[in-house]
């Protein structure tokens, strides 16, 4: 198996789906379980306290709102940083996208139909 295709195969195993966040969100989404899916491990566990005690249900409900709006761009910047990893790409800062490629690094995609057309141009 050539690499663009691992890379491939790789990315498709590990990406977040927007749908199935939405599904947490809106079932366990007190719970914190749409974060624990994302990769936000951090608030979710503080999510999943505050849903215990009195005292903090008023400030998650308002935060469970938040989050609704929030979960296409958290889903976003889960699949770019697995496209990170495998294209040996460190995440910069949170506000970074995707990092300029390393110079040193061969230059591929994921995508395994543009290295195939790489592959024709070079023939």
């Amino acid at each position: 198996m050539d690499p663009s295709t691992r890379d491939q195969l790789i990315y498709e195993a590990h990406r977040k789906s927007t749908g199935v966040a939405y599904l947490l969100w809106f079932f366990l989404g007190f719970f914190g379980a749409h974060r624990f899916y994302i990769g936000r491990t951090g608030s979710g566990v503080a999510q999943l306290l505050m849903c215990l005690s009195v005292i903090g249900i008023i400030p998650l409900a308002f935060w469970w709102l938040i989050d609704a709006f929030r979960i296409p761009d958290m889903v976003r910047e889960e699949n770019l940083d697995t496209i990170r990893q495998l294209g040996g790409h460190m995440p910069q800062n949170d506000n970074a996208r995707l990092g300029p490629p390393d110079p040193e690094a061969p230059r591929r995609s994921l995508d395994p139909r543009v290295e195939e057309i790489r592959e024709m141009r070079r023939r």
